[in-house]
């Protein structure tokens, strides 16, 4: 079942995003915003920006005019990474997705043997090695992670060269959900054919994991017909005065599974 936004749809994510920006930091007009980094590329600009105001600042991460992430609210990636690893353990690991580093953060905080992370954009690896934030030089400075500028389906798909699974937790990081992607080549991710392909680069009693501004059912039904072990886990967050549901999707190999 094909996962593709309107314009409209995608336009209204975009305000519903700056809208609770705006409440979480209260009257807008008394922030200042400061570039940390800025960097072309082919897929369009790359922009992390910092907030100011009257309270916490607040990192901000703006792909190709798109509201990626910031750091006023990061449980839920912290959770995507302990939702990938349950067991606490996992010798490696695969992430699609570096943004600012917080879904990292949560992996690196279990018994990791190795963490592979695809990252498409070569600057955020770059600004991780360069450690512009906190977080990020906390990945650029783990021995156990190795970055990969390429896009993660390639490694799904078997077809990146020296990187090979199985892994025991795969993490898809890379939009805001299927219906507000970064890139609009992501959707393929979101398809059947493309989640088959992530679970079959698990390892046996691997965990895949993906990361959803909103509920998703059309997703939760694809990934249904993919593996009978798929939860939707429901998180409920507070940005400033407003209410939000973001979502979590896992689904797991069988621990017997030898095909």
């Amino acid at each position: 079942m094909p996962l593709v936004p309107s314009d409209d749809e995608v336009a209204g994510f975009q305000r519903a995003i700056r809208a609770d920006r705006a409440s979480a930091s209260g009257a807008i007009k008394m922030e200042t915003i400061q570039t940390i980094a800025r960097q072309a590329g082919p897929r369009g600009e790359v922009v992390l920006r910092r907030r100011l105001g009257e309270g916490p600042s607040t990192e901000e991460l703006i792909i190709n005019g798109v509201f990626a992430m910031d750091s006023s609210e990061t449980s839920t990636e912290r959770l995507l990474g302990e939702l990938a690893v349950q067991s606490g353990r996992a010798e490696r690991v695969l992430v699609g997705g570096l943004g600012l580093g917080y879904t990292v953060a949560g992996i690196s905080a279990k018994d990791v043997g190795a963490i592979d992370i695809m990252e498409i954009e070569q600057c955020l690896i770059d600004w991780a090695h360069q450690g512009v934030t906190a977080t990020l030089a906390a990945a650029g400075s783990d021995s156990r992670i190795r970055f990969h500028a390429a896009d993660v389906r390639l490694a799904l798909q078997g077809s990146y060269d020296g990187l090979v699974g199985p892994w025991d937790a795969i993490v898809l990081d890379v939009d805001n959900g299927p219906d507000f992607l970064i890139h609009g080549e992501n959707r393929a991710l979101y398809t059947e054919a493309g989640l088959r392909a992530a679970y079959a680069r698990l390892a046996p009693g691997g965990t895949l994991a993906i990361w959803c501004q909103r509920p998703a059912p059309p997703l939760l039904a694809v990934l249904v017909r993919v593996a009978a072990s798929t939860c939707e886990h429901i998180i409920e967050v507070s940005r400033g005065e407003r209410r939000l549901r973001y979502a979590i999707y896992t689904l797991s190999r069988p621990k017997d599974f030898f095909g």
